[in-house]
């Protein structure tokens, strides 16, 4: 019976009884080989008989279809991801070839012979030149913040391990880069600023005029490569000259603006003279000893420390202003001081006491103190706001130091204020990050920053090569034209050429 007004329901159907058999999944399908590979042929080729390379071709090709049809044979997708990870493996395990490069074999006087000058500048009159006696391997390169060039002119010289980025050669027309080791940095600063006093027939102090030019080295170096084939085969863009100091080689930096420029910064180096496209930046030596425990703040007492010249040139001039904002803050170390034994000693003992270290701008946008603070644990506060740093493509210097512009550090208590409220914790995870990376700033590590600024001249390599080659082709440019390899180093600039 149903309802009045609605339709009949309809009769539910009676439940399906299956068998038992049939509620299991069938097998998947097996591929069944043929009871002979002459009557698949046969099949194929029903009016020809089967050749024996037609036969070997289609065992072949039955061995891949069984290998793939396989249940447990890998599928397409796992088959061509095991063979790209192999050729990646492949190409991963074999490491690049070293750049071949050529050290010139210049007149001595570019180099062992100016540490002899600068030792002989030195001496007191009428005693005898020791330096005059010494074998060159004898001879120790003064210690000096820019002894870069001479750890790489050794490095070169006893050719070092054979897993580098660049392998010396003898024959230089197998070279990709030429190297000149003129010690530019050390010849800046041969003449004492105040020489030793001889003393006259009467008895009288007289000061021992100058002997060396420094002027007179730059120009004899480039009028000698000058005469050197390779030099101006490619106007000398293949070639590599160190000039750590900012004032090294600036009598003829145009006449060399083609090679790659190995710099501490371009505070004094015009944009069409070098580039972060061309140039390595390298790190400063470390003038005060490294800070041998481990991480710590408890035994860090001081906030902050600095110990330098007060009054500096152009944006140096921050630095009176800084004096004047933290001279009188109780957790705070600022000293004025030249270099000397016994202000590196100071120095030491406030970058190993204390938790952050101030790197103002000096007469350039970086300078040593900030690579004795990384040596001594001691988080960098950096108030440059032009520095270039070096090896950037593998250290973030935003984990091991901090940034400040330079309108907010001279506001009164900002800097003061912005440190206390780091934690211990950040503290030292900035530490755990320094001890990390610190051996790309010690110099007498094997795998310090030696072997790494090589690595980044062999990365200059390829782009060399490109501007070699396109230049070939160019017509000649007028002077007043960009060019297209250089990139400018400061953010305003970018902005402005792009």
């Amino acid at each position: 019976m149903w309802e009045r007004g609605r339709p009949p329901r309809k009769p539910r159907p009676s439940p399906l009884i299956l068998p038992a058999s049939a509620l299991v999944s069938p097998p998947p399908p097996r591929f069944v080989f043929p009871r002979s590979l002459f009557a698949l042929a046969s099949r194929i080729m029903p009016s020809r008989r089967p050749s024996p390379v037609l036969l070997l071709l289609l065992a072949l090709a039955l061995a891949l279809l069984f290998l793939l049809l396989s249940p447990s044979g890998p599928s397409a997708s796992r088959l061509s991801h095991s063979f790209a990870s192999t050729s990646v493996f492949a190409a991963a395990s074999s490491p690049p070839s070293p750049v071949k490069i050529y050290l010139y074999d210049l007149p001595s006087k570019f180099t062992y012979g100016v540490v002899r000058s600068y030792m002989s500048a030195r001496a007191l009159p009428g005693s005898a030149d020791v330096a005059a006696t010494l074998a060159d391997e004898e001879l120790r390169y003064p210690g000096h913040q820019h002894s870069a060039e001479w750890w790489l002119f050794k490095d070169l010289r006893r050719r070092g391990p054979r897993d580098r980025p660049v392998a010396r050669v003898d024959d230089p027309a197998e070279a990709d880069l030429f190297y000149v080791p003129f010690f530019s940095s050390l010849s800046l600063v041969v003449n004492p600023i105040r020489p030793p006093a001889a003393v006259n027939a009467s008895g009288a102090e007289a000061t021992v005029g100058p002997f060396y030019s420094d002027e007179a080295m730059q120009e004899e170096l480039v009028e000698w490569l000058e005469r050197q084939p390779y030099w101006g085969r490619h106007r000398g863009r293949d070639h590599v000259f160190i000039c750590q100091d900012p004032n090294a080689l600036y009598r003829v930096v145009d006449r060399i603006s083609n090679a790659v420029l190995l710099v501490s910064d371009f505070g004094r180096l015009r944009g069409d003279q070098a580039s972060l496209v061309k140039d390595v930046i390298l790190p400063y030596s470390h003038r005060i000893n490294p800070f041998k425990g481990d991480v710590n703040v408890d035994s860090r007492p001081a906030l902050l420390f600095f110990m330098g010249n007060r009054y500096r040139k152009e944006g140096g001039k921050v630095r009176d202003t800084l004096f004047q904002v933290l001279e009188n803050e109780g957790d705070v170390i600022i000293k004025h001081g030249a270099q000397s034994r016994v202000s590196r000693r100071m120095a030491t003992q406030g970058m190993h006491s204390s938790k952050f270290c101030l790197h103002p701008a000096g007469d350039t946008p970086s300078a040593c103190r900030l690579f004795d603070a990384l040596v001594s644990l001691c988080v960098p506060v950096i108030v440059s706001d032009h520095i270039e740093l070096p090896f950037e493509d593998v250290i973030d210097y935003s984990n091991i130091s901090i940034f400040v512009d330079t309108s907010k550090a001279v506001q009164p208590g900002f800097l003061t204020s912005m440190l206390r409220r780091v934690s211990s914790e950040r503290i030292l995870e900035y530490q755990r990050e320094i001890q990390r990376v610190k051996h790309y700033f010690e110099y007498e590590d094997p795998n310090g920053p030696v072997n790494e600024i090589w690595r980044q001249v062999s990365v200059k390599a390829p782009l060399i090569k490109l501007l070699i080659n396109r230049n070939k082709r160019l017509v000649e440019r007028g002077t007043n034209e960009t060019d297209c390899s250089c990139l400018c180093s400061t953010p305003s600039e970018i902005s402005n050429s792009s």
